[in-house]
């Protein structure tokens, strides 16, 4: 059987560096050509390099990842990637930053006992650690909005001649796509800003609303 070294890096957005994985991969003796570098977000979890990467290594081979969550994105996952590279695949695994995961030849019944052991716990802990965070995320977001922090975009401010043309919109004077041209807007855009305008000002006899099918196109 072969014992060729492969690397596989991931990281979970653009911005971020995979420099660290891949100095620590070449640092443990695999060649650049057989590192995989692979960027993509937990929303999509498609991970096509790792795929090709894992149909190309052969029994007797050794996946070589910095830390145990490069191998799948929650406990469940990581233990099947494990069981399937190791036990149905015989590939070898060896987690950098943790000697214990080291799954090569040579290591007798005691050493695969503590690396399965220590492996489920690290699994259990990351997914945890995972969830916690989305928790406290979550609070958070609830007691800034309860103070009332607004998220997302900032809104642009409106114009001047906004007021203005929103009230001949509201009288039935100028089409919603015409104001939206005038001001730099889209149609939508102006009768969504048009409608939020507080409802006092609407009442006023200055600002009566008259839809009609013709002025929403």
């Amino acid at each position: 059987m072969s014992e060729t070294l492969y690397g596989y890096a991931r990281v979970s957005t653009r911005e971020q560096k995979e420099d660290r994985q891949i100095a620590a991969l070449r640092d443990f003796g695999v060649e650049d050509r057989r590192i995989v570098v692979e960027k993509q977000s937990g929303k999509d979890f498609q991970r096509p390099q790792y795929k090709r990467l894992v149909n190309r290594l052969n029994p007797g081979d050794v996946l070589v990842v910095k830390s145990i969550d490069r191998l799948g994105r929650n406990y469940g996952e990581i233990l099947d990637q494990w069981a399937r590279l190791t036990r149905e695949r015989k590939i070898a695994i060896v987690v950098l930053d943790m000697p214990l995961l080291d799954t090569r030849e040579g290591r007798d019944l005691t050493g695969t006992l503590v690396a399965d052991i220590v492996l489920q716990l690290l699994s259990y802990v990351a997914q945890t650690e995972r969830e916690f965070l989305r928790i406290r995320q979550a609070e958070g977001i609830a007691a800034a909005r309860a103070k009332g922090v607004r998220f997302g975009r900032t809104r642009l401010p409106v114009p001047a001649q906004f007021h203005t043309l929103a009230q001949q919109w509201f009288n039935g004077e100028i089409s919603a796509v015409q104001a939206g041209k005038q001001l730099g807007l889209s149609r939508h855009t102006f009768m969504r800003r048009a409608r939020e305008l507080p409802e006092a000002e609407r009442m006023t006899g200055r600002m009566s609303p008259k839809y009609s099918s013709k002025q929403e196109f």
